[in-house]
């Protein structure tokens, strides 16, 4: 079959159903072989949306991908690239390059530097992706394509391929077998030891913690780590990166840790802890709050993906496995009863009085009544993050955020490949999708406006909660409230739907907007039974006060100020 074809069947057996970019000259033929190989085509407004898209649709349905074009189109989407390499997310950016004719005789090419050198841009991508490859060879080309996207898979990172335009028709053996996803086997002995100074760690231990981070969604290990919280009944909590990976219901799970910038006295309990099993470790300072939620190493065994540290000791192994090996020998035994954290239920949402404009304190405890099982949240870098580990939770749903690379604008862009991803795997299991929920700030919704565009374009089902306080306020409590360089352009957010093109008579596809400048017109939007059921674009703009933002963002922007001044 022809070179192209058959890298689209390798995606489209991956899990991939939808494919992101923007057309140019050096990929259009290979665009042309999407639709015979059953892959939709997205069509974004701007690379940089696309790789942020393609991010958001792997983080929900396994794996994304995105096409761009040699040169500006591959350095437009770097950014989101980049994010996805920092937060482990598995995404296969495919790029057009010029024809190999033209390459080898160092051709003066549009797109190019005019240097010749037409590996300068991959070059720049060899740090940020698990593999990158070249398809200049058709007698190699499928291994090297089947080679990345199992680098992509089970590294759970971004991988590159370029595509020559005259190498899109070359001709290659039809795939005979899937590819080989299966993980690396490690040595049964290294992880029989494991489990039994684990087991034996939780046997003696006092006061045990369970500690689940962002990553631990990357591991395949979801289904295991919930038999544990449940088999052990051991203080539960994740970091504000892994919240909803743990169900909130659970009787032992008691909330998202925000070191010094959260709960002093859960803080103080957790010093004195004897053992404490962390998942998925992401260590980043917002994560951690300046590294104050960072769990005593002395005490810790954490867990990556093919990895257990325990002590100074990192062994090879699959969680998985080792998860799968705990759970039979706890099943087996019996564990006494350990010190637990008296959890302090979770505060009822205020009443609010319904002229009163709308705060943060409030704003989060009151929207969970909101949430339904298999809705997908989004919260954008900023206040939306800091404020959602105040949110309460039903069972199956998912948020996602970023916590690392904070890449304003990410989240908006990130929301049309979430819901797009929604409606793929809904249309495979024969089921109505989950609500997709975006809680977006006034700045930075103006980095990547036009994924309002895509998502009108693909007749997405999106709700975005659009938080406005006239600015950038993150930036306002760390450092010059008052400066101009702080202020934004006011734009008339809820006319976007207008400018982007949505057909407002099109009864197959809703658009609503509304405005909530205080309490009583958020309550009425709320209520509103389009909004409800989510179908269609629906943007609720939200007036805040601009100097409002949640306490744990106030003691976090206060640690950075001073960092940042040299004082820490």
């Amino acid at each position: 079959m022809d070179l192209a074809k058959y890298l689209f069947t390798r995606l489209g057996q991956i899990g991939v159903r939808s494919v992101h970019g923007v057309p140019s000259d050096y990929n259009l033929r290979a665009l042309d072989y999407l639709k015979s190989c059953n892959l939709h085509w997205v069509g974004n407004a701007n690379e940089l949306c696309s790789g942020y898209a393609a991010d958001g649709y792997a983080r929900v349905k396994g794996v994304g991908a995105l096409i761009s074009s040699f040169g500006p189109g591959e350095l437009s989407a770097i950014n989101a690239i980049a994010g996805a390499y920092s937060e482990k997310i598995p995404v296969v950016h495919i790029v057009g390059t010029p024809p190999l004719k033209a390459q080898r005789a160092g051709a003066c090419l549009h797109h190019s530097l005019g240097d010749g050198n037409f590996g300068v841009f991959a070059d720049m991508f060899k740090n940020i992706t698990a593999a990158k490859v070249n398809l200049i060879d058709a007698a190699t080309a499928p291994q090297m394509i089947d080679s990345a996207l199992r680098e992509c898979i089970l590294k759970s990172q971004p991988v590159y391929i370029s595509l020559p335009t005259d190498m899109v028709s070359a001709q290659v053996p039809a795939p005979e077998h899937p590819i080989d996803l299966s993980p690396p086997i490690y040595e049964a002995s290294s992880e029989s030891a494991v489990v039994d100074q684990v087991f034996s760690r939780i046997e003696s231990c006092r006061r045990p913690l369970i500690l689940v981070d962002g990553f631990t969604a990357r591991y395949g290990v979801l289904d295991e780590l919930d038999q544990l919280v449940r088999a052990t009944g051991f203080t539960t909590l994740t970091t504000p990166f892994g919240k909803s990976i743990v169900d909130e219901t659970i009787r032992n799970f008691c909330g998202v840790y925000l070191g010094s910038a959260g709960d002093l006295a859960l803080q103080s309990w957790i010093h004195d802890c004897d053992l404490v099993l962390y998942f998925g470790p992401e260590p980043s300072d917002g994560n951690t709050f300046g590294f104050s939620a960072v769990p005593n190493p002395d005490v810790t065994i954490t867990f990556e993906g093919n990895s257990t540290r325990i002590g100074a000791v990192e062994t090879p192994c699959s969680v998985k496995s080792i998860l799968t090996k705990l759970l039979a020998r706890l099943d087996k035994s019996s564990i006494t009863t350990k010190e637990g954290y008296q959890h302090r239920p979770s505060e009822a949402p205020r009443a609010v009085d319904r002229d009163r404009i709308i705060d943060h304190a409030s704003f989060w405890p009151y929207i969970s009544r909101f949430i339904r099982s298999e809705d997908v949240l989004l919260t954008e870098p900023g206040t939306a993050t800091y404020g959602s580990p105040a949110l309460t939770l039903p069972p199956s749903t998912k948020l996602i955020n970023s916590s690392r690379w904070l890449s304003i604008g990410h989240m908006l862009a990130a929301s049309q490949g979430a819901a797009l991803a929604q409606r793929d795997i809904a249309e495979v299991d024969g089921r109505p999708p989950g609500r997709t929920i975006l809680f977006e700030g006034d700045g930075s919704l103006q980095m990547t406006a036009q994924a309002i565009s895509d998502i009108i374009r693909n007749k997405l089902d999106v709700i975005i909660f659009l938080l406005n306080n006239n600015g950038y306020t993150t930036e306002r409590v760390i450092h010059g409230f008052s400066e101009s360089y702080n202020d934004i352009q006011p734009w008339r957010n809820l006319q976007a739907a207008n400018y982007f093109g949505a057909d407002l008579d099109d009864a197959s596809y809703a658009v609503r907007t509304f405005s909530a400048a205080n309490w009583g017109e958020l309550q009425d939007a709320l209520n509103h039974a389009g909004l409800q059921a989510g179908n269609g674009l629906n943007i609720v703009e939200i007036a805040m006060d601009m100097g409002d933002v949640p306490e744990a963002l106030q003691r976090l922007a206060h640690y950075v100020s001073k960092r940042n001044s040299g004082d820490k």
